[in-house]
């Protein structure tokens, strides 16, 4: 018999073991599943936070059994509740002989009401003295020993649940991650943004180069997408009238899944009229480090093995000047697709057939030569039009465009335009794609009729700023996997 064998027979005898007690408690009219609620009054950081509030006061508090010591006639259990642990001080003589032989019979994971007064035991540890003890509900499998190995990674994701039951820095995580949210969102606020809601299910992917998710609405009869993006709704929103909007939410890729891709990920938006990409620049900077500065008391931080200064002034460099400093080669002297060609050649930089543009190969020598190389918060700035199509072109220079991605520890966590307006050349840009999209390209965009037709009723000129949001979370929780900071990150199913 297997290794693994072997552990599922101890499991399953445990299983049983458990479920005779449950079993019992039923027959004796004790089934802890009719109990429908629970009047707790306090939780564990509550009481040992402000211990000379409630030194000898009763407290009803309510949380899953972690650790548990008879010692004949009296007992001590540690339970966890939403914020933390705390200790219980449990006798015979409080509780009675048959409530306290009940008691004894309860398992580690099993949830309990606790009704006592509060006090400090011989070794100074707050505690509950239990005058109440009732079973709420049965843990009918045991929790594991060795939950947070990096040998049992796969099965946290998949059993987040038990992960957040047993490791307390999990949860610690997922908390600080809805303080950064709720913490992005005061700050657009504060800033005169307004957070809108736009389709996920659209009858084109678009606003952004991804492959998507694709399905089929039955009453209508006609396959639909998964949002890649939701920028083209909220431009929209824009040549309507609102002059800043913002949205956070779902988007769905179809591609692949490492340490910073899952393919259902948070990301946001926004978009404010009369505004440029040096504009985003600026918020972009002022919002990570107002949100560092808000949620972690500081804006200098450790990622990993690096420090990362997010108060000091970022740098912001051309793409063009960021190559030349990392590489030598200077693309403001190379003009020609053919001598790029031939300069991608002599450094082994590989490009498809049908992107051998010197646009394409300068952003291909970015991403192979500089991109891991930014390290301290950078702005990227003024990428060529041949990856950027929905985005202004620069006036001085129209084979670029005014963006920029900024990249914190060698990773990109936002892309941001000054938005293109014109409609003509958006169309243009749109057959362009639709080109890339025919020679096999199915990440690139498809045409959209109707934005085009918004865009002929007039947008004014507009910034626009995209950031991802998980990544972001990874940056300011200190966590190495995107996996780490998605509540139920996609996985293979098992069988």
């Amino acid at each position: 018999m297997s290794e693994n064998e072997n552990e599922e027979l101890d499991m399953n005898r445990l299983m049983q073991i458990r479920l005779d007690k449950l079993k019992e408690l039923q027959e004796a009219g004790k089934d802890p599943f009719e109990i429908t609620k629970y009047d707790r009054t306090e939780f564990s950081m509550q009481i040992k936070n402000n211990f000379e509030q409630f030194e000898g006061k009763d407290v009803s508090v309510a949380g899953r059994i972690m650790a548990k010591r008879i010692m004949g006639k009296a007992s001590f259990c540690t339970i966890q509740d939403s914020e933390g642990k705390i200790q219980s001080y449990v006798s015979i003589n409080d509780l009675g002989e048959d409530s306290y032989k009940a008691f004894k019979t309860y398992d580690i994971g099993d949830i309990i009401g606790i009704k006592g007064f509060v006090f400090k035991t011989k070794t100074e540890e707050i505690s509950i003295h239990a005058k109440e003890v009732i079973l709420l509900s049965k843990s009918l499998r045991d929790l594991p020993e060795k939950f947070h190995g990096l040998k049992d990674v796969d099965l946290r994701y998949r059993q987040r649940y038990v992960d957040l039951i047993v490791n307390p820095e999990v949860k610690e995580t997922f908390l600080l991650r809805s303080k950064i949210l709720k913490a992005i969102k005061e700050y657009l606020d504060n800033k005169g943004f307004l957070e809108v809601d736009t389709p996920i299910l659209n009858t084109i992917a678009g606003g952004a180069t991804a492959r998507p998710f694709i399905t089929h609405h039955n009453t209508l009869d006609i396959d639909m997408y998964l949002r890649i993006a939701n920028e083209l709704y909220l431009k929209r929103l824009i040549v309507g009238g609102f002059d800043r909007v913002y949205e956070m939410g779902r988007m769905f890729r179809n591609e692949g899944m490492d340490i910073k891709h899952n393919p259902e990920y948070t990301g946001m938006e926004l978009y404010a009229a009369y505004q440029d990409y040096n504009d985003m620049m600026d918020l972009t900077e002022d919002m990570i480090r107002t949100v560092s500065n808000k949620i972690l008391g500081t804006a200098k931080i450790k990622y990993e093995d690096q420090d990362i200064d997010l108060e000091s002034p970022w740098k912001r460099i051309t793409m063009i000047d960021s190559i030349k400093e990392v590489t030598g080669v200077d693309f403001n002297n190379i003009n020609s697709d053919e001598d790029a060609i031939k300069i991608a050649k002599e450094k082994g930089v590989e490009v498809e057939d049908s992107k051998k543009t010197r646009g394409y190969i300068i952003n291909a020598f970015f991403e192979e030569f500089v991109e891991e190389t930014l390290i301290q918060p950078t702005f990227i700035c003024d990428y060529p039009v041949d990856v950027s199509p929905l985005t202004k072109r620069k006036p001085s220079d129209k084979r670029l465009v005014e963006r920029f991605e900024v990249f914190i520890g060698g990773r990109e966590y936002g892309n941001a335009y000054s938005e293109l307006n014109d409609p003509i050349d958006q169309k243009g840009r749109f057959l362009d794609q639709i080109k890339q999209r025919e020679a096999g390209d199915e990440e690139a965009n498809m045409m959209d009729e109707d934005f085009v037709q918004a865009l002929e009723y007039g947008m004014p000129p507009t910034g626009g700023l995209g950031i991802g949001i998980d990544r972001l979370v990874m940056l300011l929780t200190n966590s190495s996997s995107i996996r780490d900071v998605i509540l139920f990150p996609t996985m293979r199913p098992l069988n």
